[in-house]
């Protein structure tokens, strides 16, 4: 074993006492910041076992997490697996009844809440989740006498110190952890019907967390400040920015919520941000807001410096050669006037990079933030592979391409393109079914992604499109939608957009609206309106975005063109069930949702784009 740890809990006693004094987490409350050392951190989850521990969970007992992502759910998280005991995170967008089925299917004994309104979810279900013994919640409020609550507070007894005797006994625990023993059953998300209980061990984790370093040429180091934002209930955001930071004595700033980052951005100053790329769009999409705003002057300037930028960043990692002198010298006076500035705005100063997973990223994108000196690494996974495959580093890389395999990381491809690998990061299986288990591997051990790609000379590996969602036309041609979508939300006036066209004679697409823009468009063309709606439905509107989706289609096969679209005045969320919690497109639950308009368009041939009002 490379790695030098038996658990995550045996590696976060380590770094307790290698960094002591170091700090571990900041966060904000009343609008100041708090910080935890590693010392106090780590002797806050052992209460939280403490507590645990009184109310008789054992090893291998099953405790959930129904909460966002803030520093409780680190304390619960390593509070559960510090007595062997195994994590079962429920994303709290879930509704009642998808928390039902997975308290039930994991067999959840207790269950830790962060708030009244995901108290209020189990109140509902209550009579239908019987192995529940005790709900703890981190915040105050009055609970309903149908289900008592213990408060997060009462269950450390904060302020009864640890005795040497409990803290033996706890690390007793710690030190009877197996790495093959299970910590986590990570349920998906559930886009394609009933989710799958992803059962994960501490080796599958300790072994991506010391090759992801090891690849990555030790970037991550005790100096480094993660901004953790994504949720812990999500393999990616649990293990890269919140177990990775942890093995290294980095700092995890916690953001206060997705609608804050930016103004997080600007106070913890951090060094690494894991991140999906609808995060990297609106960044984006905000600068070009600024610059729209900004003088003549101002705006040539700026797009001067991108120009500069792209092609100091294109004959780098693009064509491999090293930039001339004259180019060195436009691209550090460009980086000095502006680059540095709109750094310093954004409060990404420190910023070393961004590490990009869970969605294609748009390569112009990608390029564009290279260019403005926060480089992007993008690599892949999923929720069975813990999650990292292969990523993308700053000694290899290539745009367009999730990188190259992590040591000990095998891989094959088939004959359709489907992508397989085998690795000490892959899953033990499917929790409570062989079946699917058995279905997820052939027959030399390698898990079926379910992703189509390609794998080029170098190593490096490109993925095209979810075999599931290849849109097969009546034509006969497969054509992967994500691409697509992602060259129309480049436009500034649309927001989301999904591509549909399974056994249709052409694509269509659903679109939402970038509503600042939209508005702002409105007003110069003094557009008359109710409400959005009115907008969706407003012909200069409609024509507006004839153009921006005819503007894509010249980029496009003519079998991948869009024939015909329809605005809808709602953007895709996560609270309306359009997007998963990591901001996926749930394609499945959009159809059905916008299908009386999707099918409208296939009910003529004529050359409209947009449904007949």
């Amino acid at each position: 074993m490379e790695w030098q740890y038996k658990s995550l809990p045996d590696m976060l006693r380590a770094s307790s006492k290698k960094y002591k004094d170091r700090i571990a987490i900041s966060y904000k409350k009343n609008g100041k910041i708090v910080n935890l050392t590693y010392d106090e951190f780590y002797k806050l989850t052992l209460m939280v076992s403490r507590g645990l521990k009184k109310l008789g969970v054992k090893k291998g007992d099953k405790v959930a997490i129904l909460s966002e992502t803030r520093p409780m759910w680190s304390l619960a998280d390593f509070g559960i697996m510090n007595l062997g005991a195994w994590v079962i995170p429920i994303y709290h967008t879930n509704t009642p009844e998808q928390v039902s089925y997975i308290i039930n299917h994991s067999e959840a004994k207790i269950v830790i809440v962060s708030d009244r309104s995901q108290y209020l979810k189990l109140l509902e279900i209550k009579d239908e989740i019987p192995t529940v013994e005790m709900v703890v919640a981190h915040d105050r409020f009055l609970p309903d006498k149908k289900l008592p609550v213990l408060t997060f507070y009462q269950l450390t007894e904060m302020s009864v110190p640890l005795k040497d005797e409990e803290i033996k006994e706890i690390e007793k625990s710690i030190d009877s952890i197996d790495p093959e023993d299970t910590f986590t059953v990570i349920y998906t998300s559930g886009t394609t019907g009933v989710p799958k209980g992803v059962v994960l061990c501490h080796r599958n984790i300790l072994s991506n967390i010391y090759y992801i370093n090891k690849k990555a040429k030790d970037l991550v180091t005790e100096n480094d400040i993660f901004l953790s934002f994504l949720p812990y209930s999500h393999i990616l955001g649990r293990a890269d920015s919140h177990y990775l930071p942890i093995a290294h004595g980095s700092r995890i700033a916690y953001a206060e919520s997705i609608e804050k980052i930016a103004e997080n951005m600007v106070e913890f100053k951090p060094t690494i941000i894991v991140t999906v790329p609808r995060l990297l769009e609106k960044i984006h999409s905000r600068i070009f807001d600024a610059v729209h705003e900004a003088s003549d002057f101002k705006k040539n300037l700026f797009h001067k410096a991108i120009a500069t930028g792209k092609e100091y960043i294109e004959t780098i990692y693009v064509k491999r050669k090293k930039p001339s002198s004259a180019l060195n010298l436009k691209n550090k006076l460009f980086d000095n006037l502006v680059f540095s500035k709109l750094r310093e705005k954004l409060g990404l100063v420190n910023l070393k990079t961004f590490v990009s997973g869970g969605a294609p990223l748009n390569q112009d994108i990608n390029k564009f933030f290279w260019s403005i000196g926060l480089p992007v690494l993008e690599g892949y996974g999923l929720t069975e592979t813990s999650p990292v495959l292969c990523v993308n580093t700053f000694d290899k890389m290539k745009f367009g391409s999730v990188g190259t395999l992590l040591e000990k990381t095998e891989l094959k491809i088939a004959e359709d393109g489907e992508l397989l690998f085998r690795g000490p990061q892959v899953m033990k299986g499917y929790y409570k079914d062989e079946e699917k288990t058995k279905e997820a591997f052939d027959e030399e051990g390698f898990f079926k992604t379910g992703d189509i790609g390609k794998q080029d000379e170098e190593g490096f590996i490109y993925i095209t499109d979810r075999k599931k969602e290849l849109i097969v036309t009546a034509g006969g041609k497969n054509i992967a939608p994500a691409p697509i979508e992602n060259l129309l939300k480049n436009s500034k006036y649309i927001s989301n957009a999904f591509v549909y066209g399974d056994k249709k004679p052409y694509l269509v697409a659903v679109l939402t609206m970038n509503i600042e823009r939209v508005l702002e468009y409105a007003k110069q063309h003094k557009l008359k309106y109710f409400d959005i709606s009115d907008l969706a439905k407003n012909e200069k509107i409609i024509e507006l975005f004839k153009k921006e989706v005819e503007n894509v289609n010249k980029q496009l096969a003519r079998y991948e063109t869009i024939k015909k679209f329809v605005i809808v005045p709602q953007d895709f969320t996560i609270e309306g069930g359009e997007l998963t919690p990591t901001l996926k497109l749930k394609r499945r639950v959009i159809y059905q949702k916008y299908a009386d308009k999707i099918e409208c368009l296939y009910s003529d041939e004529g050359s409209c784009f947009t449904c007949s009002q």
